[in-house]
């Protein structure tokens, strides 16, 4: 049953004992505190603001349900190469959108509340949570107390030491989510995963788009040929991107803001979108006075399995640097109801990386990239086929982007795989499969699959590798 904020109690009153506390209601939570409930334990879950954390609130859960309008805009704006002949171009009522996506946010969030509030043993606790020592909560006047604690408390966006930005107005991943208008000319700070995302949306929403970025390219982390894939399909759009730009600084103007990006170029925008990156909610804890360590980062510092640096307490999800995905948390969470209630020995560093962009073609990502196999002193051998040549994607008209997998000369184990095109981020489960069973690349390459598809080209491309390089 949840408890009231409002509860009467006394600072002075004795602590209340749990036999778990769990901090924060992101992915790993509701999951985490059934399976302790189930186990006959007694279980406090704190939430200091809405239930659901990022994911659900302001990450994917509403970030997708609005590229999903955006999709549709584009498709909208390509009937007549499809033979389909609209009355006239689609209209965006910015307003409808964020209906829509509030109402699937409410949904999914008033779910969540429902299973917590329901579930026996359990107690869903409403305030600020802080240490007051290694097995103490404070919640407002209350003090929870329990001998295992698990901290899933999540991030926020990243606001940077960019000169005059504090003099203008702008917006970061979480208040774009608020706007009911498109804007006139969105620049977005940052030309990495949740910055691209936005770019692409609001130019499928009517905006002009211009993308500043500090690197030499787009999502550095990617190999370089899909960086410049993912450039070309968003100039494809006419999004703008200005790579390179150092010295960054913002200037008030009366109509927007004026966005410096080198010594004399200047991007007059009616909105700014800081997309930079993202850091943890750990500085308001009191984790100092629970002894659990951070890094200068803030990032709770954590084992393969996910124990902080005191017994007996869990890092899990955004906050513990270990992973920045809704997925990372859920198999945090896995890991760690394995290793406290089942008796196995789980480790993060069994987990093979995956992660998608949520452009329009969607990257999926696996494992490592090619540039990153040779840095740890692999000889890879690389597949990979231009979607142009995959005939679900050119049936559909989505041809952009390539499909790429890199291969262990030696091993012959798949070390990783990028699928930028329809389906990518579906398509990749496929190779991550693969790596999970383990054993050769052969096994894939010989698979029968199912045509026409984007995945089919993956046995085939595997058929077509590379010499070693």
């Amino acid at each position: 049953m949840a408890d009231s904020p409002g509860t009467p109690s006394s600072a002075s009153s004795p602590a209340e004992a749990f036999d778990a506390i769990i901090i924060g209601t992101g992915q790993a939570s509701p999951a985490l505190a059934s399976r302790l409930a189930s186990a006959g334990m007694r279980v406090a879950v704190i939430e200091r603001n809405l239930v659901g954390g990022t994911c659900v609130n302001a990450g994917c859960t509403p970030t997708k349900a609005m590229v999903a309008s955006a999709y549709v805009a584009r498709q909208a704006q390509r009937a007549a190469e499809y033979g389909v002949m609209l009355p006239g171009p689609a209209r965006i009522d910015m307003a409808a959108i964020r209906r829509r996506t509030d109402k699937i946010v409410q949904s999914s969030r008033t779910g969540l509340e429902k299973w917590l509030d329901g579930m026996n043993g359990c107690s869903l606790v409403r305030g600020h949570a802080r240490f007051e020592s290694a097995r103490d909560v404070r919640v407002g006047d209350r003090l929870l107390r329990a001998e295992r604690i698990f901290i899933n408390v999540g991030g926020r966006p990243l606001v940077p030491d960019i000169p005059g930005l504090d003099q203008v107005p702008y917006l970061t991943s979480s208040s774009m989510l608020a706007l009911d208008e498109v804007p006139r000319h969105l620049v977005v700070i940052g030309g990495s995963y949740i910055g691209l995302e936005f770019a692409q949306m609001f130019r499928r929403f009517g905006a002009q788009v211009t993308i500043v970025e500090q690197g030499a390219r787009l999502i550095a982390r990617e190999d370089e040929e899909v960086s410049d894939e993912i450039r070309q399909i968003l100039e494809n759009e006419d999004i703008a991107v200005r790579l390179n730009a150092e010295c960054i600084r913002m200037h008030p103007r009366p109509d927007g803001v004026g966005v410096g990006i080198g010594r004399d170029e200047v991007v007059e925008g009616s909105h700014v979108l800081v997309a930079v990156g993202r850091r943890p909610n750990t500085d308001d804890l009191g984790l100092d006075r629970a002894g659990v360590e951070t890094n200068d980062a803030g990032y709770i510092l954590v084992d393969d399995q996910l124990r902080t640096s005191v017994e007996g307490i869990w890092g899990l999800g955004d906050c513990n640097g270990r992973g920045a995905f809704t997925h990372t948390a859920y198999n945090d969470y896995e890991i760690v109801a394995a290793n406290v209630l089942d008796g196995e020995s789980r480790s993060v560093a069994d987990r093979i990386m995956a992660y998608a962009l949520y452009i329009d073609p969607p990257l999926g990502r696996v494992g490592m990239t090619a540039a990153q196999a040779r840095k740890a002193g692999r000889q890879v051998r690389i597949g990979m086929r231009p979607m142009t040549r995959v005939a679900r994607a050119v049936e559909k008209g989505e041809s952009q982007g390539s499909m790429r997998v890199v291969v262990d000369a030696q091993t012959q184990e798949i070390l990783g795989a990028a699928i930028l095109g329809p389906g990518g981020d579906e398509a990749v489960h496929a190779v991550l499969s693969a790596m999970a069973a383990g054993g050769s690349y052969e096994r894939l390459a010989r698979t029968m699959a199912i045509h026409p598809t984007v995945s089919e080209l993956i046995p085939t491309i595997l058929g077509e590798l590379s010499p070693p390089q």
